[in-house]
């Protein structure tokens, strides 16, 4: 009996000690995210030549060939959708979109609720005028008006340089840059200010009829925006753009839409 009562204790120390070091014991790490089988890309579809509907009505353009050719590397999906540019980000916050993929300028004011990949263009906020318009620099958009897409960096460009945003008539803003530089050529604008990307896209198209100024709003990355808890996407959309510029694709993507490898 003694024996017996001396081989339970023992047992139950034994069970107790096992217990005691599984509390002890460090919990399993979580799995790292997982990229997703599908993105949704929110995009402005009238924005040429980055996104852009063409005379099928299919969208096309430079980032359009850009996160195709990324999804088609990461195995994956990718659908796009266009969107009230303005709301981008409770577009991409609201779980509506995935990813900000159309010429989305890095800006530390969007950095605080958007995640970037690394710069993949540099561009330049142009000042696009009439061809005919005694206007020859920023300084003398003083007392005229000004238009820009609403929601865009242009407008964000402009209010920067307070001295010259005070001094204008008045700024305003549009759904789209293709409507601003058609209120240019109705008179109803004395300038643009657009990416330089999109607006040497459309002037070229009408070279008769505007002129870019020599000055501008200064210099801008170009990155691709998702959540900030999508880390996993967010990594390996940067590994494929890494790996889409070293091997030359980019560049090729950029030289049918531009005429010149602008990828930075």
């Amino acid at each position: 009996m003694k024996t017996l009562t001396a081989v339970l204790a023992l047992s139950a120390s034994v069970l107790l000690a096992a217990c005691g070091k599984g509390e002890d014991a460090p919990q399993a790490a979580a799995p790292a995210p997982a990229v997703p089988a599908k993105i949704v890309v929110g995009l402005d579809d009238n924005f040429p030549p980055m996104g852009f509907r063409d005379e099928k009505n299919e969208l096309v353009g430079f980032d359009i060939d850009m996160a195709r050719e990324a999804a088609k590397r990461l195995g994956i999906e990718v659908e796009f959708k266009p969107i009230d540019w303005s709301a981008k980000e409770a577009e991409l916050n609201s779980k509506r979109v995935d990813a900000l993929w159309n010429g989305l300028t890095i800006t530390e004011e969007r950095k605080k609720n958007i995640a970037f990949t690394a710069p993949y263009m540099e561009n330049h906020q142009i000042i696009v005028v009439a061809a005919a318009s005694s206007i020859q620099t920023k300084a003398e958009l003083a007392g005229h008006v000004v238009g820009a897409q609403e929601g865009s960096s242009a407008v964000d460009a402009i209010k920067k340089e307070a001295e010259v945003a005070a001094s204008l008539k008045s700024l305003k803003t549009f759904g789209d840059n293709v409507t601003a530089l058609v209120d240019l050529s109705a008179g109803r604008l004395d300038a643009v200010v657009v990416d330089e990307v999109v607006g040497r896209y459309l002037v070229a198209k009408r070279a008769n009829d505007y002129r870019v100024l020599t000055d501008n709003f200064g210099t801008e990355d170009y990155g691709v925006g998702t959540r900030k808890e999508d880390t996993a996407l967010n990594a390996k959309l940067d590994e494929v753009l890494a790996a889409m510029k070293q091997d030359g694709t980019a560049g090729r993507i950029a030289m049918q839409w531009f005429g010149a490898d602008i990828v930075k």
